[in-house]
């Protein structure tokens, strides 16, 4: 990116931090109504994610006894510029031209930081059900977190890079992996599912039993950040998945002019992160809450079994070279 004002358009307006804030409310609009439609109900307008957001901005912000102020104000500012900063390693119109050999590693790991945030601010209010809340999220990270991991980087070892834009080109020439690995796709899904504790993975906000997990104590601006970082992680979740193994926003023939296969491009990238969004709407209706023990279970000997497995069946192909 040699021109300076090309680069501040890219991280900032279009497709950086503006568009991302807006796909991020228009996502949690949709996945709202999607959830209604499935339950027979009617749903929200779409301009309710934004309303809640200025709404909760312009609420009182208050302290528990005895918590430092200044963290519980920095913490959620933390998670959502880690999200936002892997949001731009992530394809969106074409390769990124911030991408560099690794990015996938970074991106991931930026991922893990709003749940790591909120464990912090659970165990940190001094609120017994926060606390609780806080220590499940950190349990339930190490759950999920290395068959997720696993399933995102098993492309990678296919396509011989750490890229993510370059993983994207590998499938532009040969095949997207989603044909090639289908049991780290639905691993990714379910990860994804679960790092964004959405059902059945709500474990560490389950009003039921908690009242809000890690969330209780967040209040005003503190609220609305946080819950700006989820939105934001499902964008950029589901952004990555289909990068990984959906093909990206690149398509498999030249068009001309340029801006034409831009705009194609964007339009790809629309679909198939709204084809994610779908497939996870539609988990959370269709199931129920789980408990941690249950996580527990199923995540270490079917989740993360099916993740080592994958991983023998990419490396059983590459000596093969049955893609080729």
């Amino acid at each position: 990116m040699t021109d300076p004002m090309s680069g501040v358009i890219y991280i900032f307006i279009f497709p950086g931090f503006f568009f991302l804030f807006l796909y991020a409310l228009f996502l949690a609009f949709l996945d709202r109504k999607i959830a209604a439609r499935m339950q027979q109900r009617v749903g929200p307008p779409f301009f309710q994610p934004f309303a809640d957001f200025i709404k909760m901005l312009g609420k009182e912000v208050i302290d528990p006894a005895g918590v430092d102020r200044v963290i519980f104000d920095a913490a959620p500012l933390v998670a959502l510029a880690a999200v936002m900063t892997a949001y731009l390693y992530i394809p969106i119109v074409g390769n990124s031209p911030l991408a560099f050999q690794g990015d996938l590693v970074v991106v991931l790991y930026l991922m893990s930081l709003p749940t790591i945030v909120l464990f912090l601010l659970g165990w940190l209010s001094r609120n017994i059900f926060s606390a609780i809340g806080g220590i499940r999220s950190v349990t339930q990270l190490f759950i999920y977190e290395v068959p997720f991991f696993l399933a995102l980087l098993t492309p990678a070892l296919m396509a011989g890079t750490w890229s993510i834009s370059e993983i994207v080109t590998w499938q532009q020439k040969n095949m997207w992996f989603v044909f090639l690995q289908p049991i780290g796709f639905i691993i990714a899904l379910i990860g994804l599912q679960a790092k964004l504790e959405r059902t059945p993975f709500d474990i560490p906000e389950a009003e039921t039993e908690i009242v809000a997990g890690p969330w209780t104590e967040l209040t005003g601006r503190r609220l609305a950040i946080m819950d700006l970082t989820i939105d934001v992680s499902f964008v950029v979740g589901s952004a990555l998945v289909a990068a990984v193994f959906l093909g990206g926003p690149l398509i498999p023939w030249a068009v001309t002019p340029a801006w034409l296969e831009v705009v194609i491009g964007f339009f790809v990238f629309l679909v198939k992160t709204l084809a994610v969004l779908l497939i996870l709407s539609s988990i959370k209706v269709a199931t129920g809450r789980i408990r941690i023990d249950q996580l527990n279970d199923i995540g270490w000997k079917y989740i993360a079994s099916a993740s080592i497995l994958q991983v023998g069946i990419v490396l059983v192909m590459n000596y093969l070279r049955v893609y080729a």
